[in-house]
């Protein structure tokens, strides 16, 4: 049951994704999780570094969407100051926003790739369709709310239970 919680790759910061190899394996597009994934869940805007990893991510060849489960107004005053096209309230792991993203990105599940901090919610739903999934490790625990707080004990359940069965390897994640 916990295996559609595995992610494909995992690695700490969306910085460590190794751009490059994914668009020579045939990927085009990154639906990418706001909130933990990209800044912390309170920080208003994108850091310099983060903003030239999105300028990378469209020089490399990638289309790039923004799926979050947070409001209109957060994510909007977060991605409409870098042209960054977002689908809000996306209710994750729900099928539908994934398959907006993609259809707003022109792209199959073969060649996107989801990039987030949570596993029920990020991996889980990218998983169910096939998409390649990269998990983070969260920014900022301390400003999250209750439903991912909630999620994240569902997370460490499941994790324990992968690592029992062998599935879970922390020396997997790559530097």
């Amino acid at each position: 049951m916990f295996k559609m919680l595995l992610p494909k790759l995992r690695v700490d910061t969306v910085f460590d994704i190794n751009l490059e190899e994914l668009y020579a394996q045939g990927y085009r597009g990154i639906i990418t999780d706001l909130d933990n994934t990209l800044v912390g869940a309170k920080a208003p805007d994108a850091t310099p570094e983060l903003i030239e990893w999105f300028a990378r991510v469209k020089e490399v060849g990638f289309k790039l969407m923004i799926v979050s489960n947070n409001n209109l107004n957060r994510v909007s005053l977060f991605a409409t100051p870098l042209d960054i096209q977002f689908v809000h309230s996306a209710r994750k792991p729900s099928n539908v926003p994934f398959r907006k993203a993609m259809r707003m990105m022109e792209l199959t599940p073969e060649k996107t790739i989801v990039v987030g901090d949570q596993m029920l919610t990020d991996v889980y739903g990218g998983n169910r369709l096939g998409l390649y999934t990269v998990l983070v490790l969260p920014i900022s625990i301390g400003d999250e709310g209750f439903m991912t707080r909630f999620n994240r004990r569902v997370e460490r359940i499941a994790l324990s239970s992968l690592r029992k069965k062998g599935l879970w390897l922390e020396e997997e994640k790559k530097k």
